[in-house]
């Protein structure tokens, strides 16, 4: 009976064989159904969002005062708001806005607190201790103070949805520098780079070609988390006044307009889409990272 088992356990092992860690990887996230349906539920979001103008016609800027607060009917399918304006038109547009600022925002997090974090990370030293002590001035900063005034300063010279996506990047991007420059730290020590360095490899090379390879699979788990935070992070602003502008749709500024006692009490239909398009997007990204988080560990089993 045990040989029998043993057998049973080299077969089922046998179509690893061969396979590349990143094949590997795929197979267990797919075998992950939450975070495939989570993964199908975000890309649904998002073609509905950006195909908005084909999926409907109605101008989201009209107000129309014979239409103010309609509950859902076959015309307006979510009803109106206290504009007049339909809401499920300004949901789709507003999915737009608030996944494009984003996955901008994540962007260029990433795209910073690797290069500041690999850097500091590969030559130690001095250059690593200026560039921590300026990732801990970056992160002292109280964020929403920083970026209601940066967003007042610069407001009306830029575009007010570029003001946005640079302030929120310029302040987030330190918690990534910190853990990419552990990874590097930790990797470094490993007998092929110390090869690579010995061959005359340019430290340019030895970074992008050796290291950041290597730690790519903690720097896409955390490109997830910050997806779903800096929706989060638009969202909470907006709603204060301070993040996208009043007449660009976002999902943060349908919570804001909704912001008044009788609305949320008696007309529903006017804050629980944009408050739950929010929760069901931020949930499934986190979904989506933790499977990722499971499928990239070389530790974890299925």
């Amino acid at each position: 009976m045990e040989i029998s088992t043993a057998k049973n356990t080299q077969i089922n092992l046998k179509p690893e064989k061969g396979l590349s860690p990143w094949a590997i990887a795929r197979k267990k996230f797919v075998a992950n159904k939450l975070a495939m349906t989570s993964l199908i539920f975000l890309i649904f979001v998002s073609i509905i969002s950006f195909l908005a103008p084909y999926i409907t016609t109605i101008d989201i800027t009209k107000i129309n005062i014979g239409s103010m607060s309609l509950p859902p009917s076959s015309e307006h399918w979510l009803g109106t708001d206290k504009s007049g304006r339909d809401v499920f038109t300004r949901l789709l547009y507003g999915g737009r806005i608030s996944l494009l600022v984003g996955l901008s925002c994540t962007f260029f997090v990433i795209m910073f607190g690797t290069v500041v974090g690999s850097i500091a990370g590969y030559f130690g030293g001095i250059v690593d201790s200026m560039l921590m002590r300026f990732t801990d001035f970056v992160l002292n900063f109280p964020f929403l103070v920083f970026v209601i005034v940066l967003g007042t300063i610069f407001y009306g010279k830029l575009n007010g949805l570029v003001v946005l996506i640079m302030v929120i990047s310029l302040l987030s991007w330190g918690g990534v520098a910190r853990i990419v420059r552990s990874k590097i730290l930790a990797e470094k020590e490993n007998e092929y780079i110390l090869a690579a360095i010995s061959i005359g490899c340019s430290p340019f090379k030895v970074i992008t070609k050796h290291l950041l390879p290597n730690v790519l699979s903690t720097i896409i788990v955390q490109a997830t988390i910050l997806f779903a935070g800096m929706i989060v992070s638009e969202s909470a602003l907006s709603y204060l006044g301070f993040g996208v502008p009043a007449e660009i749709p976002s999902w943060g500024n349908m919570l804001s307009f909704a912001n008044e006692p009788d609305v949320l009490q008696g007309k529903p239909w006017i804050w629980i889409p944009p408050a739950l398009a929010i929760t069901l997007t931020i949930l499934s990204i986190n979904f989506i990272g933790e499977g990722l988080k499971d499928a990239l560990n070389p530790r974890s089993r299925r």
